[in-house]
């Protein structure tokens, strides 16, 4: 599956800004970024995809359990990212490594989930409002949701204050589509017009099975259904997702409803480390994805402004250097303590989970000393 009639695209595979009635609504959006916002999401792209790639490594090695890969997800992650403010919250899926960087979140707390050393690893309130990852296929869609009928039950948006008015985005991918918690959410933004804007990611296999087979029609049309207005963009396109991010953001942001955007883009790796995609896909549509690589598209782009060999390389030692460190904290993580799993389960002290926590540490004690 490639693009569509209905595909929103400002930029070109080849990198040139596309002019036509479809793109007019949002190129003053993107004539509005000044080169130093564009080369940071360049940056953002490039430095996390070499991230991506020794957290791989790092799984390899036996050092993580287990990696899920965003390569090639770059763009629509990165332009979505920076179309939103700071008051939004952001519900990730697993995948959406780039987002948490931009939002702060350390890069080894992300490992750490994986390495089995933590069940959250951040906190939203820290890192500007980045909730935890979600595991489980849609979760994500009904928690969003949820917070987002919160913020209109508590005036905290459609004041017509775009500084202080907030909105939520919940990240889904095509597979997370056919779940049934994802049309609970649907459902529940629709009937109290929540500030919530449904990104998903298509990157066309929920593991081994394609897209073809989840929806006869076009994801971004299912939303309509429930009376969600939906749109799908070219997600190898960091322009288009920014805008179109943009735009949408600012319509729940006002009160307008829920909204919906597709973001057509490619899984060029693995879905996890436990997955071989040799296995369910061919080198056909491999080919057709790698030739619309998002960062190499932005590059072109970039180098026509006049960005140079210097701004390039420099990104590259930059992910150089962010791989080492990464790397270097995560051998260096302490494994924390048993007792540690039921600090956080209530807000408050919780009478059984001391009863637990004394239980596993007796256990625990008997075996010290050599006692079988």
């Amino acid at each position: 599956m490639s693009y569509t009639d209905a595909t929103i695209q400002v930029l070109s595979p080849e990198g040139v800004i596309v002019e036509n009635d479809t793109t007019a609504p949002y190129l003053p959006l993107v004539e509005k970024l000044s080169d130093a916002e564009l080369q940071e999401m360049h940056r953002q792209m490039v430095v996390i995809r070499r991230f991506d790639i020794e957290a791989g490594n790092l799984q390899r090695q036996g050092h993580l359990g287990i990696w899920i890969p965003s390569l090639g997800q770059e763009a629509a992650q990165v332009g979505s990212a920076t179309a939103s403010r700071p008051q939004d919250h952001i519900f990730p899926t697993y995948r959406e490594h780039v987002v948490g960087r931009m939002r702060g979140v350390d890069p080894v707390d992300t490992l750490r989930i994986w390495r089995g050393l933590t069940h959250g690893a951040w906190d939203p309130k820290v890192v500007n409002n980045f909730h935890l990852y979600a595991v489980v296929l849609g979760t994500q869609t009904l928690h969003a949701t949820g917070y987002a009928m919160g913020l209109t039950f508590d005036g905290a948006t459609g004041t017509g204050t775009p500084d202080t008015d907030a909105a939520v985005i919940a990240y889904l991918g095509d597979g997370a589509s056919s779940q049934g918690d994802v049309s609970e959410a649907l459902v529940f933004a629709a009937s109290y017009q929540a500030p919530i804007l449904f990104f998903l990611q298509n990157n066309h296999w929920a593991i081994s099975v394609p897209v073809t087979r989840q929806s006869r029609t076009p994801l971004y049309l299912r939303p309509s259904g429930f009376g969600i207005p939906g749109v799908q963009i070219d997600g190898n396109d960091v322009l288009a997702s920014y805008a179109v991010t943009r735009e949408n953001l600012e319509e729940t942001r006002a009160g307008g409803g829920p909204r919906f955007i597709e973001a057509l883009t490619y899984r060029m790796g693995a879905h996890t480390t436990s997955d071989d995609p040799t296995k369910y896909r061919d080198d056909a549509e491999l080919d057709f994805w790698t030739r619309h690589d998002p960062i190499a598209r932005f590059e072109a782009f970039l180098r026509a402004k006049g960005a140079g060999d210097d701004f390039f390389d420099s990104l590259t030692q930059e992910g150089e250097d962010l791989a080492a460190d990464v790397r270097a904290r995560t051998l260096a993580l302490p494994v924390p303590s048993s007792s540690a799993m039921f600090e956080h389960v209530y807000s408050e002290a919780h009478t059984l989970m001391q009863e637990q926590a004394a239980w596993l540490a007796a256990y625990e004690a008997s075996f010290e000393g050599g006692a079988a």
